[in-house]
């Protein structure tokens, strides 16, 4: 298994634009053996500690392989929206690693 964390900045007011992108791109996930385990907004009150400025979004997904995760990258139908992630985004801090027992 391989799995993925985002940690997501978005740009001040473009949170509709980030939503109709997400709308899309996070039901392809499944397409390509991929699960998500979560996905969480992040309120103030809920920091417990930071060095960094709070995201707006984290995400963590797993793919079966790094071939599934490849073709969710490819995905056609995700690229015809990546225009919406590029308005929305201003970072995303992705963390790659595998699961331990």
């Amino acid at each position: 298994m391989i799995l993925i964390t985002q940690i997501i900045y978005i740009k001040e007011g473009t949170e509709s634009v980030f939503d109709q992108f997400e709308a899309i791109a996070m039901p392809l996930i499944s397409k390509h053996k991929g699960r998500v385990l979560f996905r969480m907004r992040t309120a103030a009150a809920e920091m417990i500690e930071a060095s960094i400025p709070r995201p707006y979004e984290i995400h963590l997904v797993e793919f079966e392989r790094e071939e599934d995760l490849r073709l969710f990258m490819g995905d056609e139908e995700r690229k015809k929206f990546l225009h919406l992630k590029e308005q929305s985004i201003e970072s995303v801090i992705l963390i790659k690693g595998e699961r331990m027992n």
